[in-house]
């Protein structure tokens, strides 16, 4: 763990906090607001749902030291989980989260109840249990546009159809037609990297006499951090000699975030006899870089050496092989213009860096209101647009030996969803009664990189490697727009024939065009003992389809594996479509989609001060949409590749594909209570979640079952305190606690971490100077909390990289917050 002295300090800095300040906002737990998720009755509260649901206040939501919507989700839900992804290809675009333990693409994501669209980046290295995953993108969605968060912990796909196996996490934007704020955000790392700041302004509008308007728009950036010691076989160079090798060769540290921008806007106009036009939509943009694995000069295949550093690999520059360069070392080659090494270029190995520049941006049209014979409807149309544009530097094309470029752009991934809702519902006495209609059409493209990204140049049959290396261009051959419709009809019912009882029904049937049909159906039950006990209960069926990504993407990656020799070493790792893997691989088969069973059984209770929820619950899914674990390529294995135009066949080690692989069962617990204190001036609120996964069949290694059963913690919790002693001053202390996980350094078993069980604490003091003006300062991670690996010395990262509570240590962060 780090300095104990500044464990010490930080402490002091918490108990300061937390005796001589005041709280100034809602509480961290539920709050009695009415919901829009988990039923489709209108006016439904937390505490009469039927399934459990949390509510995260936007004041909740904005009191974080962190502008990252996922990292806030993080501190705010037990059950939600985020990692930092320092090396992880696109994963580091896109972090990839998980609720319940179960992968990103298994929550559906909504904006005011509308489907999310998807984002452009597929997962190709997340952990283990995100590998291959394709989930929305919620960190374009600033807190300062939102009204509040609604997380339905449920099975939910019979209500809103795929991807709802987790549960469903809704944002809801502010719909203020008048005031707003704006706020100055600074913040740095104890280490003094990572620095940041963040500008955002919400404004509400009138529009006419009966409409609203209400923008917002945020900006950011956020510098690199660097938690990294130098590798072993890079400090051994440096004692040779070799003076060209950086310290540290390799980063492991938060990726640098540029030009982050962030618009919303959200409209409603009341066109009389209780309808009402809407349409909200959004903008982002930014830019995101970090690094990848250090090229040894001595040993990398297909740049330095072939054979693990025996020989050097020397390239004829004569173009017929005239025999000048044979058996030449690096140094020897050097000066000699038949002969070319990587060594004149690179002498001390290089790093690449890799980034890509998103766009988001999405809008939703439409209108509802009450027809005449009292039938609720809502039609909307909605489109969404997600593109990540790579580029990679401080890296080469080896087969254009000298005249290859070190900056490419090797290609865009974009993602196109269109999705027409027609909602219905009616209350007929004891019932309220809802049907509908959905279309949906989702398109996965990979646009082509630069040609030096993925030509094979003069050099290739002499061994070099092609293509931009780290991350290889898309050429003709993996370039393509793939695209799937489906549509889908619902029916749902709710029945109160007592006051004490409500029951409910859905079923849903959606027809793809990919695969064919699946039905869906839940049923919810809630019984009020009194006033103060109620039961409830749901069981439902789910499925989560195969994206049209997942199902033709071709991707070629650098990967760090063990050597055999108690070491490491680069390597290709091939992702192929699975049509092409059938060719040469038995197991392989046309994607289907995933299907879950959900048993959800709790109680909410008032026991004198405190409201309490517990639910247990139970997630059986089978076939689930994963990558494979990695097969090695034969030579046959190789031709054939190479036949059907896989880009970089010549040079995989390995490849792997998408495949309905294994089953898992999930069983947890979430327990909620909150009170008041000292006059309602205090709020208090424990929030609890014990989550365990389980692989219960498939094809999958033991090490790659292992991580997805011991990658996340089993047990979370966050005891949050708010405390409000004058107008003036506020103050809250949060602690978090995560049990122990288990790590595969490097996604290398052989390299285990066991990272013990921790508590975390955040800190936030505010004072107002004015009923408009406030100033807040905030520590996350006070006691400074990082877990230390045991093989730092391998790949230079000085923790270890998937701890639950991230890597980076305390932070430190001011806010100016003006109300108007």
């Amino acid at each position: 763990m780090k300095n104990n002295s500044r464990k010490l300090l930080s402490v002091a800095i918490a108990a300061a906090t937390f005796t001589s300040a005041a709280a100034w906002a809602q509480p961290e737990g539920e709050v009695e607001e009415v919901v829009t998720i988990g039923s489709r009755s209108e006016g439904r509260s937390v505490t009469q749902s039927m399934a459990p649901i949390d509510v995260i206040s936007s004041e909740s939501l904005t009191s974080r030291g962190d502008g990252d919507m996922a990292n806030i989700l993080r501190s705010a839900i037990p059950s939600y989980n985020v990692n930092d992804q320092p090396i992880s290809d696109a994963a580091t675009v896109v972090r990839p989260a998980n609720l319940r333990g179960l992968a990103p693409d298994q929550t559906l994501v909504m904006v005011n109840g509308k489907r999310r669209h998807r984002a452009a980046v597929i997962s190709f290295l997340g952990g283990g249990l995100s590998d291959g995953a394709q989930g929305a993108d919620i960190s374009v969605i600033p807190a300062a546009a939102l009204k509040q968060v609604e997380v339905l912990r449920d099975g939910a796909a019979a209500q809103y159809g795929s991807d709802a196996i987790a549960g469903v996490i809704n944002f809801v934007l502010n719909d203020a037609a008048e005031g707003g704020s704006a706020e100055v955000k600074l913040g740095s790392t104890y280490e003094g990297d990572g620095n940041f700041y963040t500008l955002s302004l919400n404004n509400g509008f009138a529009l006419g006499p009966n409409g609203f308007a209400n923008l917002t728009l945020e900006y950011g950036e956020k510098d690199p951090t660097s938690r990294s010691v130098q590798r072993a076989d890079a400090a051994g160079l440096i004692a040779g000699g070799n003076t060209a090798v950086a310290n540290p060769a390799q980063v492991w540290g938060q990726p640098e975030t540029r030009g982050d921008l962030k618009v919303f806007l959200n409209t409603g106009i009341d066109t009389g006899n209780g309808n009402e036009v809407y349409a909200f939509g959004n903008y982002a943009r930014r830019t995101v870089e970090g690094g990848f694995y250090f090229r040894n000069p001595t040993n990398r295949g297909g740049i330095y050496s072939n054979d693990g550093g025996a020989t050097d690999l020397i390239g004829d520059l004569t173009g017929n092989m005239s025999g000048n360069c044979a058996g030449l070392t690096h140094a020897q080659a050097q000066g000699n213009p038949d002969c070319y090494s990587f060594t004149e270029m690179f002498p001390g190995g290089f790093t690449p860096s890799f980034g890509a520049d998103v766009v988001d941006l999405a809008g939703v049209v439409g209108f509802r209101g009450e027809l005449p014979s009292g039938i609720n409807y809502d039609v909307s149309y909605g489109a969404g647009y997600n593109e990540a544009a790579f580029f990679i530097s401080n890296t080469v094309n080896p087969s254009l030996g000298p005249n290859t470029p070190t900056d490419f752009k090797p290609g865009t991934y974009i993602q196109v969803e269109n999705t027409f809702n027609v909602d219905l519902n009616k209350t007929m006495g004891d019932f309220n009664v809802a049907g509908g209609f959905e279309w949906h059409e989702e398109t996965f493209e990979a646009k082509i990189g630069d040609i030096a990204s993925w030509e094979s140049g003069p050099l290739t049959d002499q061994g070099f490697g092609i293509g931009s290396n780290g991350f290889q261009g898309f050429g003709p051959q993996v370039a393509g727009k793939w695209s799937r419709e489906n549509y889908a009809v619902y029916g749902d019912v709710e029945w109160t024939p007592i006051d004490a009882l409500t029951l409910g029904a859905a079923l849903r049937y959606e027809d793809f065009d990919s695969f064919g049909s699946t039905s869906n159906w839940k049923l919810s039950g809630r019984y009020d003992f009194n006033e103060s006990l109620a039961i409830r209960a749901t069981a439902s069926t789910g499925f989560r389809a195969p994206t049209p990504g997942q199902a033709n993407v071709v991707n070629t990656t650098t990967a760090s594996v063990s050597d055999g020799m108690g070491g490491q070493k680069l390597v290709d790792q091939g992702t192929i479509a699975p049509t092409t893997a059938m060719l040469i691989n038995s197991t392989a088969e046309v994607l289907q989609p995933e299907e879950s069973e959900n048993i959800s059984v709790g109680l909410v209770a008032q026991l004198g001060m405190f409201d309490i929820t517990a639910d247990v619950y139970r997630i059986d899914v089978t076939d689930r949409i994963a990558l494979t674990d990695n097969f090695d390529v034969t030579p046959a294995d190789r031709q054939i590749l190479l036949d059907n135009g896989v880009p970089g066949a010549e040079g995989l080690a390995s490849y792997r594909f998408f495949a309905n692989d294994f089953d898992t069962q999930t069983t947890g617990l979430d327990v909620v209570v909150s009170t008041s204190l000292f006059d309602e001036r205090g709020d208090l609120s424990l929030v609890y979640n014990y989550n365990e996964t389980e692989v219960v069949g498939g094809s999958l290694s033991a090490d790659r079952e292992r991580q997805l059963e011991e990658n996340l913690p089993k047990q979370r919790a966050n005891l949050s305190y708010r405390h409000m002693i004058s107008d003036s001053f506020y103050a809250m202390a949060r602690v978090n606690y995560y049990s122990s996980v288990w790590e595969a350094h490097l996604d290398d078993a052989t390299l285990p971490i066991d990272i013990d069980s921790a508590f975390t604490m955040d800190a936030e003091l505010g004072y107002n100077v004015s009923d408009s003006l406030a100033i807040i300062g905030g520590v996350a991670n006070l006691t400074d909390e990082a877990p230390d690996n045991p093989w730092a010395d391998i790949a230079g990262a000085q923790y270890a990289v998937t701890s639950p509570y991230g890597f980076q240590g305390g932070s430190y962060y001011v806010r100016v917050r003006y109300d108007f």
